[in-house]
């Protein structure tokens, strides 16, 4: 549900997989075949997984990391992996790469040109994802929901940011 400002963006976990089968339709109906996911973790991990399901393709995984200060709320420099894990030894071939969304567009354009420049066995990339804000300075192949007011994503299992396991032990009073 988006707040009627416009700044807030509140999806529950019904929304949230709906959102994933849509995104699986509008690439299924593309036509485009592919070989792997790579999913970007941690947003693209819940995406690329059900994907993966889905079309029954093999799921590799990149970490990626920029939202850490604020409780994950502000974005500082980016870190990505030197490797990625994958089931089937080198990534190689038609590559899906998954994201939950491409907010300021900085990380996606930035493993796209890592995958691009140093993973020569990949054939052929595309892009996915379930939001694209106004404000990215990328634009994915595949976008579910595009969001020109640019609005923070509350994604239903953000508790969990701020759940410390004493917390977990009182709410389960153990």
């Amino acid at each position: 549900m988006l707040t009627e400002d416009g700044k807030h963006l509140y999806v529950s976990y019904d929304e949230y997989h709906q959102l994933i089968e849509k995104l699986a339709l509008k690439i299924h109906l593309s036509g485009w075949r592919f070989d792997t996911i790579l999913c970007l973790a941690r947003g693209g991990m819940r995406p690329g997984d059900i994907l993966s399901r889905i079309f029954g393709v093999p799921l590799a995984i990149m970490s990626t990391s920029s939202y850490r200060a604020a409780a994950g709320k502000v974005q500082g420099h980016l870190d990505i992996a030197h490797y990625i894990t994958t089931p089937q030894g080198q990534i190689a071939g038609r590559v899906l790469l998954v994201d939950d969304l491409a907010d300021t567009g900085v990380t996606l354009q930035a493993v796209v040109q890592r995958l691009r420049s140093s993973y020569p066995p990949i054939t052929e990339m595309r892009t996915a994802v379930l939001w694209s804000k106004g404000c990215s300075s990328f634009q994915p192949d595949y976008c579910v929901e595009r969001l020109p007011t640019n609005p923070w994503i509350h994604q239903p299992f953000e508790n969990y940011d701020e759940l410390p396991p004493e917390k977990l032990m009182a709410r389960w009073k153990l």
